[in-house]
């Protein structure tokens, strides 16, 4: 009788880890930061029809890089999540913490004992109701890890260096139209240029009404560059 292959687990964590991040450094990087009125999702996505940043609740954004099916898997977890919660309960129950917490979870199972981890990072942005209280920024990864960040926030490929040129160029209360420029300034680097074509924007909007996300469409975004 054969003896069945054995894998230390250190080295098994260690090739899931290393599988999931060749597949999440392949995807276009994107961008959130806080500016005056709530928090900017920036993108870097040429696609018309495949969108990385969505609603998953009143005041709550979701974004996600990495292997497209399997983000948008986990968008419609958090959807079916979130309109449970506000079912059972009230909206005002329905918070970021909460799904990031859940979505920590599945991450974190998929990763331990699944097949194979997802090979995705994903955030999920809330935006409070008063300037400067209440918005947060969930970046959950591959692994299940949950970072919370105060002002800005980076997924995909060449994070480390994307986070250097946010954290060295952010600044507290800008107005939309700076955020937006700054956020594709820092993605694109000074190597390359990243046009509005490029980009997929959204906001979470504090004077938006109940519904605060907003998408950004290509005409607004080609105005802003075009200031």
């Amino acid at each position: 009788m054969s003896m069945p292959f054995y894998v230390a687990p250190e080295q098994a964590m260690k090739d899931r880890a290393d599988f999931a991040r060749k597949g999440i450094a392949r995807g276009r990087a994107l961008v959130a930061l806080r500016w005056r009125d709530g928090v900017v999702i920036v993108a870097e996505n040429p696609s018309q029809s495949l969108r990385k940043v969505s609603e998953i609740y009143d005041r709550i954004a979701f974004a996600g890089v990495g292997k497209y099916n399997e983000f948008d898997q986990l968008r419609v977890a958090g959807i079916r999540a979130a309109e449970l919660t506000g079912y059972q309960y009230s909206r005002d129950d329905v918070d970021a913490r909460s799904l990031a917490n859940d979505y920590a979870q599945l991450l974190g199972n998929a990763f331990t004992h699944g097949m194979k981890p997802m090979e995705v990072e994903i955030l999920v942005a809330e935006v409070g109701l008063e300037p400067g209280v209440g918005d947060q920024i969930f970046h959950i990864m591959y692994d299940g890890t949950v970072v919370d960040h105060a002002d800005t926030c980076v997924l995909g490929g060449d994070s480390e260096a994307i986070a250097a040129r946010l954290a060295e160029g952010f600044t507290d209360g800008a107005d939309l139209a700076s955020a937006v420029k700054f956020g594709a300034k820092a993605i694109a680097g000074a190597d390359r240029v990243v046009g509005p074509n490029d980009l997929e924007v959204a906001v979470l909007e504090r004077g938006n009404g109940r519904r605060c996300f907003r998408r950004l469409d290509a005409d607004e975004v080609t105005g802003i560059f075009e200031k």
